[in-house]
């Protein structure tokens, strides 16, 4: 009787994991029938090797891709705690560790490559770094967003062009000069930059301060337009805290973290405290508006964007820094497909994912402010049919 019962319980269970695996299986069938597929991603735990020189990153908060699909991130070197920069100390405290050089440009085996930044003749180096931007012609720009001693006041109101090995070029804007967002002369807390090839026009999601985008010269600095959110006149009144309950705030709110140019000529604009993506034509006409995870409170769902690298960009990936993730969206609809991701400190993790871009290969790369304090790499591994809403950590397969 005991044998027939384990033989029994072994039959039921059979047909249970049967009829779980039938179910995942046509769940899976049902999903690539319907012909949704989205770009797959793979962390790259070994990415980028260990910088030399007892060198450690702070607060990252920014990554772009040049034409050589070189790497390059900034960071906050004012933003580590006492004890990760003994060796700094006069004298030593410890032989560890000092604060890598504010700009770090990395190969995409990535190997440190060039290093270079901070105070310098002729320009205003920011008290805190935010943003970096290598245009089509391999110009570096560089944003910003402290406030300085005053908390009435904004220091940062200026960006900075630099070659790639450092040499500045130009700044817009002046520390502590904002007048506010119909100032056209200076930023306030710029947070971060896009220059279009067709017209060589500077975006700038400006930002910590102002509640706008606003479009310059890139060789000349000189002022071209700018606009609030759906395309009105900015406007400084303090809208308070974002209610997901409320109406759609009319302006932006601090910070306007992003704005990118699209390959056929659409703005998108990261709202990040109101939890939406806006996009507009390059002259400011809105064109359309997208929600992100609406009930997020605090720091906002819309912190940065990159494009797909096919012609068409057919998808956005969509850094939130709060929720710990990033989105796979449609372009054309803004519709999300899946995400990956998840809050911690392994490779694949996120702490406050602030800043995202892609390589001509497709790879993403992401980093981290707050204590976050790292750059990541996202190998891409094609396309494939979207099984799950949110596919976690998306560990290297041939390592599990």
């Amino acid at each position: 009787m005991k044998y027939k019962s384990h033989a029994t319980a072994a039959f039921f269970a059979l047909l249970i994991a049967l009829g779980i695996t039938s179910a995942v299986l046509e769940k899976r069938a049902a999903v690539a029938a319907a012909g949704v597929e989205a770009p797959q991603f793979e962390v790259d735990p070994l990415w980028p090797k260990p910088l030399p020189n007892h060198w450690v990153i702070g607060s990252a908060v920014g990554v772009s891709v040049d034409s050589q699909d070189h790497i390059w991130i900034v960071h906050r070197t004012t933003s580590f705690e006492r004890m990760e920069l003994y060796a700094a100390e006069k004298p030593p405290a410890a032989e560890c560790c000092y604060p890598a050089p504010p700009v770090l440009e990395f190969d995409e085996e990535g190997n440190l490559i060039g290093h270079w930044g901070g105070p310098g003749a002729g320009y205003d180096w920011p008290d805190s770094n935010h943003g970096i931007t290598v245009d089509y012609k391999g110009n570096v720009w560089i944003g910003g967003n402290s406030r300085g001693p005053d908390p009435k006041g904004y220091h940062d109101n200026m960006v900075l062009k630099f070659t790639q090995s450092g040499k500045f070029l130009m700044q817009i804007g002046h520390p502590s000069k904002s007048q506010g967002s119909n100032d056209t002369e200076n930023l306030k807390g710029p947070a971060k930059l896009f220059v279009d090839k067709t017209t060589d026009e500077l975006y700038v999601a400006d930002g910590y301060g102002n509640h706008r985008v606003i479009v310059y010269d890139a060789e000349t600095g000189k002022y071209k337009r700018h606009w609030g959110a759906y395309g009105k006149k900015p406007d400084d009144t303090d809208l308070g805290k974002y209610n997901p309950d409320a109406p759609p705030a009319q302006q932006f709110r601090n910070p306007v973290h992003c704005a990118e140019l699209s390959n056929d000529g659409l703005l998108y604009v990261c709202d990040r405290p109101n939890d939406r993506i806006q996009v507009f034509k390059k002259d400011g006409t809105f064109v359309k508006e997208a929600f992100v995870a609406t009930k997020t409170l605090g720091d906002g769902s819309v912190w940065d964007i990159a494009f797909s690298k096919d012609p068409q960009q057919t998808y956005i990936f969509l850094a939130d820094g709060s929720n710990e993730k990033v989105y796979v969206l449609l372009r054309d609809t803004l519709e999300i497909l899946t995400s990956f991701g998840d809050g911690g400190r392994q490779p694949g993790q996120f702490y406050a994912v602030h800043s995202i871009a892609a390589d001509s290969k497709g790879n993403l790369f992401t980093t981290e402010t707050y204590r976050g304090q790292r750059v990541q790499k996202f190998v891409y591994k094609g396309m494939a049919p979207v099984t799950k809403k949110d596919q976690g950590v998306v560990w290297p397969k041939s390592s599990k």
